[in-house]
């Protein structure tokens, strides 16, 4: 398998920050709208902008021999994906993102069971100054520290799963393949509570609704793509970069304030990633 770190790190935060972009307006969407109704929504109109993109590669682009892996990729990604939505809704956005981050503590684990990768010194001593910097802006043991928090970990830990098994189809599924097959099987799995819970979005919802399929799609197609061509382990760290996306977000448009532990947190995060490259560079000199 490639191993192409820089490139999946300039991937990796290309991702994230469109997928921040997409939290703010999930967390602006869900002070009306179920989160089962965003979720539904996200995968069909990210599933939508993906079309002229199959329409160009053409329908050869969709044949797989591994559909059990995209399935099991779809069903630990969408159960994933309502357990950050609601994260989102219920904490300050910046905080939503950093119970996200503990994802990258579980995928070096998962990928070294199932695929055998070495968990290497220094990505291990980055992700525990990464995990460091997590716990000084979540703050565990005070006030500020929520159980709805729990949720989001249980998240991070089902999404590890997902990225790894991207890495798994790697060496025969392309991007658009693999983000296709998880829009479509979620679309339908996540049709289905959609029953028991009916709701139909107001004018002034549309725009946002196509807007956050777009930049999910697109981030998603990022992410996706740093997975293939590095190690999850390695490149793990860097989606830390969204809590810097979410502090911004969450500061301009609600008003949430960076406490000194969220800078000084945020820091060691970025550093910890910055770290890792570096010595990687070192490494191969």
């Amino acid at each position: 398998m490639p191993n192409n770190l820089v490139q999946g790190a300039l991937l990796i935060l290309l991702g994230e920050g469109l997928l921040s972009i997409m939290g703010a307006i999930i967390k602006h969407l869900s002070a009306e709208m179920p989160t089962e109704h965003i979720v539904f929504y996200r995968n069909l109109f990210g599933l939508v902008m993906l079309i002229p993109i199959i329409m160009h590669n053409g329908i050869q682009e969709l044949k797989t021999k591994v559909l059990h892996f995209h399935l099991l990729r779809a069903a630990v990604g969408l159960s994933a994906m309502y357990g950050f939505f609601y994260v989102i809704a219920n904490m300050p956005l910046a905080e939503a993102f950093l119970v996200k981050l503990t994802s990258p503590f579980f995928m070096p684990i998962v990928a070294a069971i199932w695929l055998g990768e070495m968990i290497k010194p220094k990505t291990g001593w980055a992700i525990a100054i990464g995990f460091i910097g997590v716990m000084f802006i979540l703050r565990p043991g005070t006030d500020e520290f929520t159980p709805v928090a729990l949720v989001g970990i249980a998240s991070a830990a089902l999404a590890s799963t997902a990225k790894v098994t991207i890495r798994r189809m790697s060496a025969t599924e392309s991007s658009v393949r693999i983000v296709f097959y998880f829009g479509a099987i979620s679309t339908v799995l996540a049709a289905i509570p959609l029953i028991w819970s009916p709701y139909w979005p107001s004018a002034d919802q549309w725009p946002w609704i196509v807007l956050m399929g777009l930049v999910a799609t697109c981030g998603q197609l990022a992410l996706t793509r740093a997975y293939r061509i590095a190690n999850p382990g390695q490149i793990g760290p860097y989606v830390y970069s969204s809590v810097v996306y979410g502090a911004i977000l969450g500061w301009i448009f609600w008003g949430e304030t960076l406490l000194i532990t969220t800078i000084i947190g945020s820091a060691l995060i970025i550093i910890a990633g910055l770290w890792n490259v570096s010595g990687k560079k070192e490494k191969a000199a």
